[in-house]
């Protein structure tokens, strides 16, 4: 590929490493050169949701979890807590999974039970 091909990828990695301030900045300097531009790049912005506040903190708690103290045993012991903690996560997920199932089935079931009454009433009349 040609640099004339990867430029618009290039500069979204660039502005996602700048953060949210360069998209607004980006955004503004697009409505005033040409507004047509602007509004390309707000509309870009809503529907690839580089502006909600909830993806920043899981991306800084990611970077400070695997970021090490210096202190061999404090990182091992984190280490540790933090796979054990992934691992209840992932079976607290399939507990749920599991309920969200079973009261799925139960659902279904109590529709064919339904269903099958009227059919069942004509048959016996």
């Amino acid at each position: 590929m040609s640099a004339i091909t990867t430029w618009p990828a290039q500069a979204e990695s660039w502005l996602d490493r700048q953060g949210k301030p360069a998209w607004i900045i980006a955004m503004v300097l697009g409505l005033i050169v040409f507004w047509p531009l602007g509004l390309a790049l707000l509309a870009y912005m809503i529907w690839s949701n580089r502006m909600t506040v909830r993806s920043l903190p899981s991306r800084f708690q990611r970077q400070n979890a695997t970021r090490s103290t210096g202190n061999a045993a404090f990182d091992a012991y984190k280490a540790d807590t933090l796979r054990r903690l992934e691992e209840e996560q992932e079976q607290f997920e399939a507990f749920l999974q599991c309920l969200r199932d079973a009261r799925d089935k139960a659902e279904f079931d109590q529709f064919i039970d339904e269903r099958r009454k009227p059919a069942q009433a004509q048959t016996t009349a």
